[in-house]
Parts: structure tokens; C-alpha cells; sequence
């Protein structure tokens, strides 16, 4: 796998559209959770759903899941549903559909907007990151040791069951129920949770997101 410096340019950024806020009534804080799309559209939980500049984010019903395209190399494209947590546990079933395995997706934890947030991170040749976006710095920062190789990731076309966990400053990834790292950041303490993807290579990357919650440790 290349290794790259994440330039997620801010013009992207826009593409994500969300802006922190709360929900007097949310009918997505259900099975036993802080929050949870299965994305059937029984609900809408607030997911910016788009089509710009190569990204498309949209949800599909019919499949239960959402879904980022991401067709330029170097391009990232990201959607939230508009809450704020603090600490928290964020699962989901992240699957690579198709194209180049040079890509990465994951999850969002405590975004405050488009430059400053976490993002955990897995790549469809098996590594894996965790990183911040903060104010002042235009590239990741990586909190790993930039990408890291790993066993526990199912490569290419396939489906890997993400842990996130944000508590307190210790930051949590665990893949296939293998916890793989855990970082110390003090920088955000609350914020939107969300996933995103992007790629590398020429190609279209196709990820799918689907049973999103985010649970009370």
C-alpha cells in the first residue's frame, strides 16, 4: 500500500455539509442506543445525502445501507447525521463493493466541523489508521504510526465490522472483534460521530455502510 499524507482538501469539506446540533425528538435513539440508522428508511436520521465534484453519498433503502462513490483519486467524501456525543462506542458493518483496494473508509468521532474531528480508519490491502483533522494543519495527523498492517482486516471486496471507542482521551479501533489499537488524544471531548471514504488509485471505490449505532460505554 502507498503511503500517503491525507490531504483531505476543505473544499471538500463543504461536500459534508453538516454543522453541529441537537434533536428535541429523535426517533434514531432506539434498540437500546444512543443512536442507530439500519438505514431501511423508517426513519430519517439526518444523513447529508449528495452528488458533487465525484462524491456520491446516498442511501439506499432497498439494500439497508448508505453508500459513498468516490471516483477521483485523492477526493474523500463524508456524511453525518447531526448530533453531539462525548464519550461513546461506535459500531458498524463497513463493505468494500468495489474498486481499487488503494482506498480507506472508517468512521468519524467527535467532528466539530469540516477541520477538526477523528477518523478511524481501514484500507481495502489491510491496513488501518487513526488520525485527527485539527485547525492550522491541512493533512491528517496521523495518532498511529501512520498506516498500519493487520491480519484482522478481510481485504478487497469484502465486509469488516468496525469498533470505535472515544472515552475520555483514549481512542479505541477494533476490526473483526480484534482490538488492534488504542491512542491517547486530549484535543476534541464532544462531537458528531460519522463514516467516510475515499481513494487513491484510478478507479470508483464503492463502500456501504449499514447497522450504524453508537452506544453509552
Amino acid at each position: 500500500m502507498m503511503k500517503r499524507y491525507w490531504l483531505w482538501a476543505l473544499w471538500l469539506c463543504l461536500l459534508a455539509g453538516c454543522s453541529l446540533g441537537g434533536s428535541q425528538v429523535d426517533a434514531c435513539d432506539r434498540g437500546g442506543a444512543l443512536f442507530f440508522d439500519d438505514f431501511s428508511g423508517d426513519q430519517n436520521c439526518g444523513w447529508r445525502e449528495y452528488n458533487e465534484s465525484g462524491v456520491v453519498v446516498q442511501i439506499n433503502p432497498d439494500a439497508e445501507v448508505l453508500q459513498i462513490s468516490v471516483s477521483q483519486p485523492g477526493q474523500i467524501g463524508w456524511t453525518n447525521p447531526d448530533r453531539v456525543f462525548d464519550n461513546v462506542i461506535i459500531t458498524t458493518n463497513a463493505t468494500q463493493v468495489s474498486g481499487p483496494d488503494d482506498n480507506a473508509y472508517g468512521v468519524i468521532c467527535r467532528y466539530q466541523d469540516e477541520n477538526n474531528f477523528y477518523v478511524f480508519l481501514i484500507s481495502g490491502d489491510g491496513y488501518y489508521a487513526i488520525g485527527k483533522y485539527q485547525t492550522g494543519s491541512p493533512q491528517i495527523i496521523y495518532l498511529t504510526d501512520n498506516y498500519i498492517q493487520s491480519d484482522a482486516i478481510l481485504q478487497g471486496a469484502s465486509m469488516n465490522q468496525l469498533r470505535v471507542s472515544c472515552m475520555g482521551n483514549e481512542l479505541g479501533l477494533q476490526i473483526n472483534g480484534v482490538p488492534v489499537t488504542t491512542v491517547v488524544d486530549p484535543t476534541f471531548v464532544r462531537g458528531d460521530v460519522g463514516v467516510g471514504a475515499s481513494v487513491f488509485a484510478p478507479g470508483t471505490a464503492v463502500i456501504q455502510f449499514d447497522d450504524f449505532r453508537v452506544l453509552q460505554p
